[in-house]
């Protein structure tokens, strides 16, 4: 039975997931989660890996598929995990899955029907992203919000009856305290990204190493301080 390691680098802290998968089959086993923390990724996550496998008896010739936290987040954690996974899954010849930490949330909220997923971006921003769940999930949108513009989408008539998930206790009160229904969740770890990519590789929906890239939504500090004044 193959294995599909799972990474997400994308917040704070971070984690891997080491799962049992079998070809045909949508549900993963979980075979453990280590916890990553925050701001020593790229000293970390490979060592984390090598350990992992080691104490379970396998080695990274055992992995048959990959699944990353593609973003929104931490440019820099982004960058280590997503280089991380590119490097062994070109040089295992082996399919990634990149997966939204908004699909994740959306996903972990239990629910059907239209979810506003929104994760706090710092600087008064909220990450949110519009989805569909039923049989099929459908994304409308993922965007970068200010906290007003956000309290106002989620409050359009046309919302109604639309739940708004989150992982941000302050974000989830602010929500409340305007009469909009919210569920709070715990933080999608990578266990959520190996169950969720490996779905999408048993549709098929794959990248290879070179076409994986981050889904910042925010442009960087260097890209915004960058371009010329108008």
């Amino acid at each position: 039975m193959p294995y599909l390691l799972a990474t997400d680098t994308s917040g704070k802290n971070g984690s891997v997931a080491l799962a049992r998968v079998t070809h045909g089959q949508s549900g993963v086993a979980i075979v453990e989660v280590v916890s990553l923390a925050g701001g020593a990724f790229s000293a970390q996550l490979i060592p984390q890996i090598a350990a992992l496998l080691e104490k379970h008896g396998h080695s990274k010739n055992d992995l048959g598929a990959f699944a990353v936290a593609s973003g929104p987040g931490s440019f820099t954690g982004l960058r280590v995990g997503l280089a991380a996974i590119k490097a062994l899954a070109e040089a295992l010849q082996k399919p990634i899955a990149a997966v939204s930490l908004l699909e994740a949330v959306a996903r972990s909220g239990a629910g059907r029907g239209r979810v506003l997923a929104s994760l706090d971006a710092g600087r008064g921003d909220v990450y949110v992203g519009d989805y569909e769940l039923g049989s099929q999930v459908s994304r409308s949108a993922e965007r970068l919000l200010n906290r007003e513009e956000f309290l106002v989408e989620a409050g359009l008539p046309e919302a109604k009856g639309r739940s708004v998930v989150t992982p941000d206790a302050v974000l989830a009160e602010t929500v409340r305290t305007v009469g909009i229904q919210v569920v709070l969740i715990e933080y999608p770890n990578s266990a959520v990204i190996a169950r969720l990519g490996w779905e999408r590789i048993q549709r098929g929906e794959t990248v290879r190493p070179e076409e994986l890239e981050a889904n910042y939504i925010r442009h960087s500090d260097a890209e915004i301080f960058s371009k010329p004044a108008s």
